[in-house]
């Protein structure tokens, strides 16, 4: 899941940006007022007028962010969309078997697209704007490095992502996020600009914008970081119960045996072992990390 958010984040946070800038381009250069300013009592700020801005910007965002969710990641990752009805090496149709079979499993009635995508980091991700139009990938280093069993324990967690439905949950979550960000760097824009002259207000304002925008966009990051780690163990549960706990559990071991050698071997820094998406992180980038520490995984899903 963790591949998937920072795509979907990384995405909504262009399209703000690009509609924000729009917005003040064309109230600038058309006469249009998109100040927000009343002159009124207090800081002279039309909130409600501004609120109902950004909940169309907010919300505006995320959907689409959301609609271009899986055609992103295709194109991002370089995933190799594997049909079912066409030439597959056996090697590629047992994947699709898989995804299949656990899809059917999960009661999704509109089978995932099934992608292989090259890269050596042991990874997979699900994504898509719904059940209808989902999309489940895996590395080939996940394939290359793992045994039958762990893949599969792998493929029924991402599986369970798109049952649960879990990016259109992220996908509200984002948008009253996203809602807040504008809000707050609009007004922070404006406290701004009125600390310099008159004729440099405007350049400023827009400048403004962008910085609080991406800056409260980081912020609000953690909390849709948050959310992602409270899904990662619905999902684990949701692999048990579909794969079987005995798989589930030795998939995540796997992870965590993989993620120890590499630090052994002192090869963190390596494209092939970035796990943010697999694995927690300590320190403060705990916090922005979209998963839960595999330790603690792998704890709560014996408890179950």
């Amino acid at each position: 899941m963790g591949k998937r958010l920072f795509l979907f984040i990384l995405t909504n946070i262009l399209v703000m940006t690009t509609i924000v800038i729009a917005w003040t381009l064309i109230t600038t250069y058309t006469g249009i007022s998109g100040s927000f300013e009343n002159g009124g009592p207090g800081l002279g700020i039309n909130y409600g007028s501004l609120m109902v801005f950004s909940i169309l910007v907010g919300f505006i965002g995320s959907f689409f962010s959301l609609a271009i969710s899986r055609w992103v990641a295709k194109k991002m990752m370089k995933v190799k969309v594997l049909d079912p009805n066409g030439q597959l090496t056996a090697y590629e149709r047992a994947v699709v078997e898989k995804v299949h079979r656990l899809s059917r499993a999960a009661g999704l009635v509109h089978m995932p697209q099934v992608g292989i995508y090259p890269s050596a980091e042991v990874n997979a991700f699900a994504t898509g704007p719904s059940k209808k139009r989902s999309l489940v990938a895996v590395s080939a280093g996940l394939l290359n490095s793992m045994d039958d069993n762990a893949v599969e324990g792998v493929i029924a967690h991402e599986v369970a992502h798109v049952s649960n439905g879990d990016m259109v949950t992220m996908t509200l979550l984002q948008g009253v996020v996203n809602t807040f960000v504008v809000f707050f760097s609009r007004i922070a824009a404006i406290l701004v600009s009125r600390l310099v002259r008159s004729e440099m207000q405007m350049i400023v304002r827009f400048a403004a914008i962008i910085i609080f925008q991406i800056l409260f966009s980081i912020l609000g990051s953690l909390v849709v970081s948050a959310y992602s780690r409270y899904r990662e163990y619905h999902a684990d549960r949701g692999g048990a119960d579909l794969a079987g706990r005995d798989k589930m559990a030795h998939a995540l071991r796997s992870l965590k045996t993989y993620a120890d050698r590499a630090k052994v071997n002192d090869l963190t820094d390596d494209a092939a072992i970035q796990t943010m998406k697999i694995n927690g992180k300590g320190g403060m980038m705990k916090l922005f990390s979209s998963h839960p520490d595999l330790d603690e995984r792998i704890k709560r899903l014996e408890q179950r």
